[in-house]
């Protein structure tokens, strides 16, 4: 029997679904002899000397409350990398924030600086994390169809919106892109910058991928908008450190401690030899990360042509490691539908478009952050199920 205190909780919360994509990777994940292309989990381990500095955290008894900005040394850290990387320049005392994660920061940004009714730009096929959060607050996402333009936001579509929407708080940028891998090159951010720049809003850039830029070096747009910005990063998809939950959220000090506020009332602080760890890949991982993304790049280059030759139409990821493809027009084209019959039939998983918004239905989200054999014999599978549906 349901119990009736359900009814009197959150209620923007009980009109929520719970995540689609977690959702299908759980129902197909007892699928035997199943490929998993699913999760954006990268597949090699953390680093060991990143890895020993958290046991020697824990040796040293490090066991105690962290500031809630975090340590002193990671916020340094954080910001040496944000500097070197990315020409940044944020005060490690007063303007860096370790959160839980770049969800964790997601959380923090919106749930900061929302009030009921406002709006939230948000470009799709996205991360749907932004989407229930906003709600949460009793704001609106007001959702930006891009895959009409190559999956990336066109200035003439963010003038029409903004003019469509006085009641616009903040639009919300990721890239590179989950699901689709597509970025933003400084030109085409200058762009943006000058547009967003004539309205009183916030710009979330969550660019927890940024390490993982194949076309040319990523540009941060804090570097065009630094007092509009909250930027989001961390060691979570650049070391292979998904499971510490450290992420880095920047932005001008008088917005930082406001931003405090939630982690105060909410996390108190990350975990104090997690961010030990992280403290070590930032500053001594840039090796490690680079052979990650050469790996993922070799990936790329192997399943994008294998797909094409398959019939998907997709546009070549400039980062991250997914791609967004669409399915052949000979085969089912609900993403949902297509996706559980790949999983029962052949044996392969990926992640239905529909997922990640309008603009995401009739294409699947394939993570190739997994090995190369794997990849290997999933194509050979799908090429196999889309020739028994012919």
């Amino acid at each position: 029997m349901p119990n009736p205190l359900v009814n009197h909780m959150n209620h923007e919360m009980l009109e929520l679904s719970p995540s689609a994509i977690l959702k299908f990777n759980d129902d197909v994940s007892q699928i035997s002899n199943l490929i998993p292309l699913t999760l954006g989990e990268p597949d090699f381990p953390t680093p060991e000397h990143v890895k020993q500095a958290a046991i020697a955290s824990i040796n040293n008894d490090e066991s105690h409350y962290a500031p809630t900005r975090g340590t002193a040394a990671l916020r340094q850290a954080a910001s040496d990398f944000l500097h070197q990387r990315y020409g940044l320049n944020y005060d490690p005392e007063t303007e860096i924030i370790m959160t839980a994660g770049a969800t964790g920061g997601i959380y923090a940004a919106l749930t900061s600086i929302l009030n009921p009714g406002d709006d939230v730009l948000i470009p799709t096929p996205i991360f749907p994390l932004y989407i229930p959060v906003t709600q949460l607050r009793g704001a609106y996402p007001v959702f930006m169809d891009t895959s009409k333009t190559g999956f990336v936001l066109k200035p003439e579509q963010l003038e029409e919106t903004l003019a469509a929407h006085p009641n616009t708080k903040a639009i919300v940028l990721n890239f590179p892109s989950n699901p689709t891998g597509k970025t933003y090159d400084r030109a085409a951010l200058e762009k943006l910058a000058k547009i967003i720049k004539q309205h009183n809003i916030f710009v979330i850039s969550d660019e927890i991928y940024s390490e993982l830029t194949y076309s040319g070096p990523h540009v941060s747009i804090a570097n065009l908008l630094p007092a509009q910005t909250i930027l989001l990063n961390g060691v979570s998809k650049s070391h292979a450190m998904t499971g510490w939950r450290i992420g880095i959220m920047a932005a001008p000090k008088d917005i930082t401690d406001q931003l405090e506020k939630i982690d105060q009332f909410t996390i108190t602080s990350t975990t104090t030899n997690a961010q030990a760890a992280a403290t070590e890949a930032l500053q001594n991982g840039a090796a490690d990360t680079a052979a990650m993304k050469a790996e993922y790049e070799r990936r790329r280059n192997f399943i994008v042509p294998a797909l094409q030759d398959m019939g998907f139409k997709l546009a070549n990821p400039d980062g991250a490691f997914y791609i967004f493809a669409k399915i052949p027009a000979d085969q089912i084209q609900d993403s949902f539908e297509f996706s559980y019959d790949l999983a029962r039939k052949g044996k392969v998983a990926v992640v239905p478009g529909k997922a990640f918004g309008p603009g995401g239905e009739g294409y699947v989200r394939i993570s190739y952050a997994t090995s190369m054999d794997n990849l290997q014999a999933a194509m050979q599978r799908i090429q196999e199920y889309l020739n028994r549906n012919e």
